[in-house]
């Protein structure tokens, strides 16, 4: 998909996925060197943990292991650490973030802005150091958002108005109706257009219609009134009141999150003639023409079922409030390159009240954010060579092929599943292509237009140079070589329709992999985290795709429901959990089931493999531990996560991932080996009998 509002993305903590390249816009070079061929003398490098992987001192003994299995893992370590003032959740991640971005300001800060010779340079050293001019900045103050709401204003119709949506799409403001393009779910070699429910500012449906969020909502009204006053905006209060009366109506006719998650229901293929049609209320030809659509005569419409219900939103909103609506939105993301006033206001609202986070983000890493979304790869072919050694991509090459070859084990002694399903998904594996570090080819970014001096005109350039590529490949071959993410982020993925998983170099450090640390606790950190994304071939959803990322029902009608039977007890394990000052707030089994389902698989998958790379040797013992309980601890020491109560509230509400402090045990509860490793009994809290464990994978 395109990456919608490159400037929203630049002032979020963490990297977000790109969209990735193909044709014109990538290169099969080698990275080129940077300036210095070695790392700066002050980058102390990824933190060690122990002397052979684990931070024991981190541990809380006093727990037993079955009662409280991430404070027993962490305690200590979460008892002593705070969360720093410009976050509103502190772990693992976290600490290779920080990492990254100290190593990233230090490459920005050593290129120039006149450096001609190495244009991805040239462009990131003018998009840091425009974002770190706070003074230009404060003169131009609202400038740049009123000279772009003067086209909202000058809007005279409901046509007008949705052609100036279309538009949106590679710019600041916002639509109903979310386009991108991507690989097809049901032809993996080509791309579509994929056209999806948009349009809430808060996120999600629930927050509106959760009687439990009032608040939110109150203060989101709050936000929206204080936002359009500051952008000189008529009747800015009641323009607010009729903004968040609208998008209640949104969220009304809005699917759920787990709706939105079933691959089978969401994949409609519709023509233009067809979606007219269907969703008379709103003005298609115009929206098509203002995205530059006009050459896309059909769209894989994701929500098929609320799109009438949404259309009929826009046609019974009178052209006051959706213009009201569409320079908020305007407003809302601009706001970050604008003066002190408009950032304050954002982070008052979206960091500090939804968030938690007491304090903003120093400008140097927002700025470091802003210019890696920018030309994200040009930065990272230096990264790369600077911080990526190739023993760690040889190390994780062997890791992974042991994965391979554990998951075929586990695949023919399943006691569920039948011979059939049995061998599609042998050919699934034999499928799965693998990428570690850094792509082969690396993006081609001469036809970004950066300007020196024009913060607020160099990310909207990029935004539309992102979704001018992406809409100009519809139809097209896919390019396999291509990453959705760029080396220096700290994250992990999986394709269902490439059938491919994907690791970038940043999350190979401790205490994710640490080549020098015991093989068990890379097995649990590093292991269990491939094995997690291998997993997502095998989810509730990723098993919908075939070996070659075909989305078809290649499951026997009895496997499936078999499947389906263990994921739905698996899914109430997790609704099971409470957490302290957020009453009546829970996991969503359903919206997190492919995140939960992959943890178990990851765990299982890994420790499979480890047992295998002893080649049937005994594991050694190492301070008193057996290999077992290292690769459970190794596990466990990777989700250590604190989270201020606004944040988890969040992350339950609107993130597929489960807090860490259940990822660390839950999948565990399920594991036989781990109650043996650990002498667990049926009188620890976190028991679970071993005829109501899940066993999927």
């Amino acid at each position: 998909m395109s990456k919608k509002h490159f400037f929203l993305a630049a002032t979020a903590a963490a990297s977000v996925a790109i969209a990735a390249p193909a044709f014109s816009r990538v290169e099969q070079v080698a990275p080129p060197a940077p300036a210095s061929a070695q790392a700066p003398a002050t980058d102390a490098g990824a933190t060690s943990y122990g002397s052979w992987g684990f931070d024991t001192a981190g541990m809380d003994r006093s727990i037993r292991p079955g009662d409280d299995w991430f404070n027993f893992v962490n305690g200590t370590w979460a008892k002593n650490t705070q969360i720093p003032a410009d976050r509103s959740s502190y772990g693992a991640f976290a600490v290779l973030r920080d990492l990254s971005e100290q190593r990233l300001r230090t490459l920005l800060q050593g290129y120039s802005a006149s450096d001609t010779a190495h244009p991805d340079r040239m462009k990131a050293a003018i998009l840091y150091n425009g974002f770190m001019d706070q003074a230009a900045a404060e003169k131009l103050d609202a400038a740049p958002l009123t000279q772009r709401l003067a086209a909202i204003k000058a809007v005279q119709n409901k046509d007008q108005m949705a052609a100036a949506m279309g538009r949106a799409i590679g710019g600041f403001g916002s639509s109903f109706f979310g386009p991108g393009v991507a690989d097809d779910a049901k032809k993996p070699d080509t791309y579509a257009l994929y056209l999806r429910q948009s349009g809430l500012g808060l996120g999600d449906r629930d927050l509106y219609l959760d009687p439990k969020f009032q608040p939110q909502v109150a203060r989101y009204r709050q936000y929206v009134a204080q936002m359009l006053g500051m952008a000189g905006w008529p009747n800015a209060e009641k323009a607010a009141n009729d903004v968040v009366a609208m998008e209640t109506r949104l969220a009304q006719a809005h699917w759920t999150r787990a709706q939105s998650r079933d691959r089978d229901k969401t994949y409609n293929l519709t023509t233009l003639a067809e979606l007219k049609a269907q969703a008379p209320g709103f003005p298609w030809d115009p929206f098509w023409q203002g995205a530059g659509l006009g050459k896309a005569e059909r769209a894989i419409v994701s929500q098929n079922t609320a799109f009438p219900n949404i259309a009929k939103v826009y046609a019974d909103t009178d052209l006051d409030t959706l213009k009201a609506w569409e320079a908020f939105r305007t407003a809302d993301q601009i706001a970050p390159l604008l003066s002190k006033r408009f950032v304050d206001a954002q982070f008052d609202f979206r960091s500090k009240f939804l968030n938690g986070q007491p304090q903003q983000r120093e400008r140097w890493k927002r700025a470091v954010a802003f210019a890696e979304n920018g030309v994200g790869e040009g930065i990272g072919r230096d990264y790369v060579q600077l911080y990526f050694p190739p023993e760690s991509k040889a190390k994780m090459d062997t890791l992974v092929a042991n994965l391979r070859v554990a998951l075929a084990g586990r695949i023919q002694n399943l006691n569920w599943m039948s011979p059939a399903t049995k061998a599609q998904a042998e050919d699934k594996l034999k499928n799965f292509t693998v990428k570690v570090g850094y792509p082969s080819k690396w993006r081609d970014y001469s036809g970004l237009r950066i300007v020196p001096g024009d913060l607020v005109g160099n990310a909207e350039r990029a935004s539309r140079f992102e979704w001018d590529y992406d809409r100009n490949r519809m139809n097209m071959p896919v390019d396999r070589a291509e990453w959705g993410m760029t080396p220096q982020t700290v994250n992990a993925y999986y394709s269902p329709v490439k059938n491919e998983i994907v690791f970038p170099a940043a999350i190979l450090q401790p205490p994710f992999f640490d080549p020098k640390a015991d093989d068990a606790i890379n097995y649990g950190g590093i292991g269990g985290v491939i094995g997690h994304e291998i997993t997502h071939g095998f989810d509730d959803q990723g098993r919908k795709s075939d070996g070659h990322g075909v989305l078809r029902d290649w499951w026997t009608p009895e496997d499936a429901k078999k499947f389906e039977a263990q994921a739905d007890r698996y899914g109430a394990q997790y609704e099971a959990y409470d957490f302290p000052g957020l009453p009546g707030i829970h996991i969503n089994g359903k919206a997190s089931m492919g995140e939960n389902i992959a943890d178990l698989g990851g765990v299982l998958i890994s420790l499979d493999a480890y047992h295998n790379s002893l080649k049937g040797k005994p594991a050694r013992v190492i301070d008193g531990y057996t290999g077992d309980q290292r690769f459970f601890l190794g596990w466990g020491q990777v989700w250590r996560t604190l989270f201020r109560p606004e944040a988890l509230r969040q992350q339950l509400v609107s993130d597929p991932h489960s807090p860490g402090q259940v990822r660390a045990v839950n999948p565990l509860r399920n594991v036989d080996a781990w109650y043996a490793a650990w002498k667990i009994t049926p009188d620890e809290k976190q028991y679970i009998a071993p005829a109501d464990r899940v066993r999927i994978w």
